[in-house]
């Protein structure tokens, strides 16, 4: 398999990139400790099971929140590792990592925070300086 071509130093502007999806980490990886923290906790799973109960939950509460549980670690931890190939691959200036930026940028984009680097990751010089055309 070849190597990539040797491309010149990033521009001074493509170098916070890379750390704002590391603090995108950062913040998903302190969500799934937490998460998994009440999870793990049978004082924190008793009180979640009683918030269910009184709003009216009559049928097996704990089953609930194993799936509530499930989904949600698994969300972070995909945000997570998404982040996380979003930061290396641009950091080392890898077109892949530009495909994963953009992704997401896109997913940020539902809740509008992601807009801005969204529109930024698209345009033409970015796409070039990560090696897309």
């Amino acid at each position: 398999m070849r190597s990539s071509p040797p491309t010149a130093a990033p521009r001074p502007v493509y170098r916070w990139l890379p750390y704002l999806f590391a603090a995108g980490a950062i913040f998903w990886l302190v969500n799934l400790a937490q998460t998994g923290a009440l999870a793990a906790s049978p004082v924190g799973r008793g009180q979640l099971e009683q918030t269910l109960v009184n709003t009216g939950l009559t049928q097996n509460a704990s089953a609930l929140l194993v799936i509530y549980f499930v989904m949600v670690l698994m969300f972070e931890a995909t945000a997570a590792g998404l982040h996380g190939a979003a930061f290396y691959g641009l950091r080392g200036m890898r077109w892949w990592g530009w495909v994963v930026a953009v992704i997401v940028a896109g997913a940020w984009s539902l809740v509008l925070i992601g807009i801005p680097v969204f529109v930024f990751l698209l345009q033409r010089g970015t796409r070039q300086a990560y090696g897309v055309h």
